[in-house]
């Protein structure tokens, strides 16, 4: 977080208001430097953007026993944590977060809730329009039944130090403070238990991030469930340089940000489930079978995903449960979270992904899904996860974990460490078949790329997805952009710069640098603007080879750090070798959009001086004006001057034009060629010899934000030429500025367009030529629709109307 002065000028003042007033006009800067603005580094934090010689972070150790209960859909464990204070302060109290506290009717999150649904992740009502009633939508009435028919939150939630004893808790909201009976030094640790439990949602009715799905089936009466578990355990708070304590609370969008640690988990499961979770399986020959275990090494080296439960061995376990538990044991070094999902309805397949190097030569990619997934996650899946791991280690560092999960469940999307949750599935029809849509293969490749993108930000670059969430989402949607085209060019990713347009010129738009709880349209404003951002900077700006190599120093330097966007900011700037703090304010700081308008085109030529040669062109050039439709019509009837029927009072000026060239002005040109300076006298000849085309173009900046000027020329002769004017033009004149353009006597220009492959995100592209183009569109014809009034209802008809049973429908997913 920054100083607080710091979020007033970044976050919530205007951009006028921040700007310094140099002049007693209205000039603004657009180029000032930022350091008045980001953060003073420090020994943490240096000026280049890297982690300062004193940084440190701290470390937490987890070891959890967890017991999942089927039936009733509940989850208890106890939890050991080892907590190791590595900053240089003493702290007297712990925070712990406490995620689940969010689903308890009485938390910040559901009373500051807004009607319409902003700010929340899940089911919105409809704000009323004016003189109408408001609307409640079908998927809100299930959430509230679901809180008004379960107790959601930590029903059980105990502390006590290593040898048992309680330690003095304090609940504040989805938060604890734990009071240390002796403050813990710098250096030293302390290991503390937890015991907790808590009924687990249904995530299709309350829009969790995770919890349960329950699946009827014919075969199995009581059906089966597929469970995500994710914000499960009792997380300590984050603790850093820059912040403190990072105990804002939990309201469900703002994400998380955590401290590393190593976790030792063993959840204790019915027999058939089939668990996926982070860290790597310690007890395989325990819970799975030899044939299972073959597969899996097989799976290693195979060239297509390998099937380590088949679909009819998924199958076979839906049909009956059990009340017999099994134990699944796994490990994870250095990661800042842990999640896990268990079903016995899961297949599972995976495929060795041969990354090569000290790091991790081999990670096993692996996806878990129902029945309901089909062929789309047969074929797409895994195959999703190695591309996603093969393009981003190319821009950042080699994937470290031994495995990459895509896990299919009732979340549309989410991510943990080595885990994600993805949420597409094939359709099914009454002749047994699955089919899906071209929407639901791209979504499901677009969301495995993505959600695995985000193991690398922010589950490896640990940035406060709280505070800036653009940190989290934006850098990954712009990899994920990167990634996505590489696999199919044709799908729309959304992070072109066309794709920002509407959201920039709206009038609810934030700057990018509002925290995450605060956004009015996350979407656009934490995903889109800033890929849409960093595209424009390598494409336009900087260019791939300086954007790549500054990118991947941000990625290496900050790898299993914890970034902040200063550090972001600054590493790009250095490592690149440009300034880019007119870019970073403009685009982060401000709502400000990109609208360029060429306003007009000024074609010149040199004056010779020589009254020889410049008095006939003015001449001509008078001659070339509209002559007077009075005189025109006079002419056309034949009408005759009083001069021209009076031929012998014409005198020396009807003879001589005011163009005539006398001695005095040839003296007069002579004169001032001698007083020219040699070097002078010299340009200027070959100027006039050369006889070039000066042509200055005029531009305005209407939508405030800098942007270089794209141009494309377009000649008399049927050539073009591309044109790249830095945004420096501006930066003395941010509202409107000229450029000359030179070019050779025959080489005219005739049209020019700004921003011709809209690279830039202008938000108007007709007032980006010149001559401005005709705007063609479509205009649809309509029928009037009757009044739907009450009274225009023919009720005499309908009141005949036999009444009819609905066909009962079968509901299959």
């Amino acid at each position: 977080m920054l100083a607080v002065a710091s979020l007033c000028t970044a976050f919530t003042c205007s951009a006028s208001t921040m700007a310094v007033k140099q002049t007693k006009g209205d000039f603004e800067d657009k180029f000032r430097q930022m350091e008045e603005i980001l953060p003073t580094p420090n020994d943490y934090r240096n000026a280049a953007g890297e982690p300062g010689k004193e940084y440190w972070q701290q470390q937490v150790d987890y070891d959890i026993d967890v017991v999942l209960d089927e039936k009733k859909r509940r989850l208890s464990a106890t939890q050991t944590i080892n907590y190791y204070n590595n900053s240089p302060y003493r702290l007297k109290y712990l925070w712990i977060q406490l995620e689940q506290n969010r689903f308890k009717g009485d938390s910040i999150s559901e009373r500051s809730a807004d009607f319409g649904g902003i700010g929340r992740r899940g089911p919105a009502t409809g704000k009323p329009a004016p003189g109408k009633p408001g609307q409640i939508s079908f998927a809100e009435l299930r959430k509230q039944q679901a809180y008004a028919d379960n107790s959601y939150g930590y029903d059980v939630f105990e502390v006590t130090d290593s040898r048992g004893k309680p330690l003095k808790t304090t609940i504040v909201g989805a938060q604890a403070r734990i009071d240390l009976p002796t403050p813990l030094a710098s250096g030293d640790d302390i290991e503390f238990n937890i015991k907790y439990a808590f009924n687990i949602v249904e995530e299709n009715a309350v829009s969790a991030r995770a919890g349960y799905e329950h699946f009827p089936d014919d075969a199995n009466p009581g059906g089966n469930d597929i469970f995500l578990l994710a914000q499960w355990f009792p997380r300590v708070a984050a603790f850093s340089d820059y912040e403190a304590w990072h105990n804002k609370e939990f309201l469900g969008r703002g994400e998380f940000t955590l401290e590393f640690g190593d976790y030792d988990v063993e959840m204790t499961v019915p027999a058939d489930h089939i668990v996926a979770s982070t860290g790597v399986l310690q007890n395989e020959s325990d819970v799975l079978t030899k044939t299972q275990l073959q597969r899996l090494k097989d799976a290693e080296t195979a060239k297509r995903p390998v099937f380590i439960v088949t679909a009819e061995e998924a199958l076979e376990n839906e049909k009956a449960g059990t009340d017999a538990t099994k134990t699944w044991r796994f490990k994870a070094e250095n990661v800042r979270d842990f999640a896990w999902a268990s079903s016995r309805k899961f297949m599972w397949d995976a495929k060795g992904y041969q990354q090569g190097g000290d790091v991790q030569p081999l990670v096993m990619a692996m996806s878990f899904y129902p029945k309901e997934g089909g062929d789309l996650w047969k074929k797409y899946s895994t195959e999703s996860v190695v591309h996603t791991m093969e393009v981003y280690s190319r821009f950042t560092f080699d994937y470290p974990y031994p495995v990459a999960l895509s896990v299919n469940g009732p979340v549309g999307g989410m991510e943990y460490p080595m885990i994600t949750f993805n949420g597409p599935r094939t359709k099914w029809h009454e002749d047994g078949s699955r089919t899906y849509t071209l929407a639901e293969k791209r979504f499901l490749i677009g969301v495995v790329i993505h959600e695995v993108g985000h193991i690398y930000f922010p589950m490896i670059v640990n940035s406060d997805e709280r505070q800036w969430t653009w940190m989290d989402e934006g850098l990954n949607s712009f990899l994920d952009g990167v990634a996505g085209r590489e696999w199919d060019p044709m799908i729309p990713w959304g992070v072109e710069p066309r794709d920002i347009t509407s959201y920039m010129k709206s009038d609810v738009q934030v700057p990018i640098m509002t925290q995450s709880d605060s956004i009015l349209k996350l979407g656009p404003n934490a995903y889109a603007k800033p890929a849409v951002a960093l595209n424009i900077l390598r494409e336009v700006i900087l260019g791939r080879e300086l954007f790549d190599f500054a990118f991947k120093e941000y990625a290496l330097r900050w790898q299993g750090k914890r970034p902040t966007p200063s550090d972001f900011f600054r590493t790009m700037e250095e490592a690149s070798g440009v300034d880019l703090d007119w870019f970073w304010y403009g685009w982060f700081y401000t709502t400000d959009h990109v609208d360029i308008s060429v306003d007009s085109v000024y074609k010149l030529r040199l004056d010779t001086k020589n009254p020889d040669i410049d008095f006939d062109r003015r001449r001509q050039e008078e001659l070339d004006k509209p002559s007077s439709l009075h005189v025109d019509r006079n002419k056309a009837e034949g009408k005759k001057t009083w001069v021209e029927l009076n031929s012998d009072v014409r005198d020396f000026h009807d003879e001589n034009d005011r163009w005539t060239v006398t001695n005095k002005e040839r003296n007069a040109y002579k004169e001032m060629l001698n007083n020219l300076d040699p070097w002078e006298r010299k340009a200027f000849e070959r100027a006039v010899r050369e006889d070039k085309n000066y042509y200055v173009v005029n531009f305005s900046n209407l939508g405030g934000l800098v942007m270089p000027i794209l141009l494309d020329l377009t000649y008399a002769d049927g050539s073009t030429e591309s044109m790249h004017i830095p945004a420096e033009i501006w930066r003395r004149s941010p509202k409107a500025v000229s450029k000359l353009i030179v070019t050779e006597r025959d080489k005219q220009l005739v049209s020019v367009t700004v921003d011709p492959h809209w690279e830039t995100a202008d938000v108007n592209v007709e007032n980006n030529h010149y001559p401005r183009r005709i705007i063609e569109s479509r205009i649809e014809a309509f029928k009037r629709e009757k009044s739907q009034k009450m009274e225009y209802r023919d009720i005499m008809h309908d009141s005949k109307t036999e009444l009819k049973e609905p066909e009962v429908k079968v509901f299959k997913k």
